[in-house]
């Protein structure tokens, strides 16, 4: 079977080091808020090119953080793309606020820039984007909205780190970057991790305290705060695998260019990749009419492959009072998509074999 994602194979390269990180937060005897944390907050935010990093329990927590430090709630909008994963969607209500959804761009599968000042109002707050299946959004359109509007950008980067736009790394492209690190991310921890990027240091400081129960000295809660902070263990473990990030992005586009150069199949649509660093490739994304279908037969092929995601959000049943509500072009991406395996210790014999399966594939 050519899994989609190997994690254990992915980790394995790090065993040794990740175990003597391991034993050195035990032998420390300092389990939060850290060494670790503080090493691995100042490498992170010098590698998005920001002067603030602040960990944080996971990716959601982050978006969270980010709209509750700016203040936003009840009566604020936030426009996000419809074609997210929720989480997007859920940090924007937990704050009361209205999420604003926005069809992608059929091409790139990220928020449609063109599509946005008709959604904004005197309630619009902030612009989040999604860089979705690793490939930085297109900036130029929003940051002059955001600018024309007086609004905040808030990035999504849970699926791309590292990917570059205009010279700048996603996490620096807005007001403030929210991160996830997720085992499965292309910066992977060992469990549930995160963390927000920013040059704002009222907005540094005001998240640093939010996450900490609202305190900047212990019993001494000046805000309604959450407890949301990246440990030791997965910050030391981070902090063994940030320096080969880059590189582990370089052999995943080297993947994804073989795909695109490869699959011939007039039944399948290919991804569009803007910009070679501006995509990262945390998902190869295609889309097939007969979804199902197909996937049956990669798996009778022994080719594991995903859905990102089959269920758009505002047809979810969290969001019930968006039932009535139309996004087709979201609607068909989520019909249609389908992720191949793409990793960084994926061998290429296995990309050439689900390569010459699709190629055969006759629907």
């Amino acid at each position: 079977m050519i899994k989609f994602l190997d994690l254990k194979k992915i980790n394995e390269k790090y065993r040794a080091h990740i175990s003597c990180a391991i034993e050195e937060v035990l032998d420390s005897g300092w389990y939060l808020l850290g060494n670790k944390n503080k090493d691995f907050s100042e490498k992170f935010s010098e590698f998005c090119g920001t002067k603030y990093f602040v960990g944080v329990a996971n990716g959601l927590d982050a978006i969270n953080l980010i709209i509750k430090a700016y203040g936003f709630g009840a009566g604020d909008e936030i426009i996000v793309p419809a074609n997210t994963y929720i989480a997007s969607i859920l940090a924007i209500s937990e704050n009361g606020c209205k999420p604003v959804l926005v069809e992608p761009n059929i091409i790139t599968y990220n928020i449609d820039a063109d599509l946005i000042e008709e959604k904004i109002t005197e309630k619009t707050k902030a612009i989040l984007v999604v860089h979705l299946y690793g490939q930085a959004v297109q900036m130029e359109k929003i940051w002059r909205l955001a600018k024309k509007y007086d609004l905040k950008i808030i990035e999504d980067c849970a699926q791309a780190h590292g990917a570059i736009y205009q010279e700048r790394r996603v996490g620096n492209l807005g007001d403030a970057g929210a991160f996830s690190f997720y085992p499965g991310k292309n910066l992977g921890a060992l469990g549930d991790a995160g963390g927000i990027t920013t040059n704002d240091f009222e907005l540094y400081k005001n998240v640093k305290i939010l996450a900490n129960y609202g305190s900047e000295i212990k019993y001494h809660n000046i805000y309604k705060g959450i407890n949301s902070r990246l440990d030791e263990l997965q910050a030391a473990i981070l902090n063994v695998k940030l320096p080969f990030l880059d590189e582990e992005n370089e052999y995943r586009r080297t993947i994804a260019e073989f795909y695109l150069g490869n699959i011939k199949n007039s039944l399948i649509t290919l991804p569009v990749c803007c910009d070679r660093l501006s995509h990262v490739w945390h998902v190869f994304a295609i889309r097939v009419a007969s979804r199902e279908k197909f996937i049956n037969y990669l798996k009778e092929n022994k080719v594991e492959t995903l859905i990102h995601y089959p269920i758009p959000p505002h047809k979810q049943g969290a969001y019930r009072e968006w039932e009535k509500l139309q996004f087709p072009v979201t609607e068909k991406i989520h019909l249609e998509e389908v992720s191949l395996p793409i990793s960084p210790v994926m061998n290429m014999a296995d990309v050439e074999k689900v390569v010459s399966l699709i190629n055969a594939y006759q629907g």
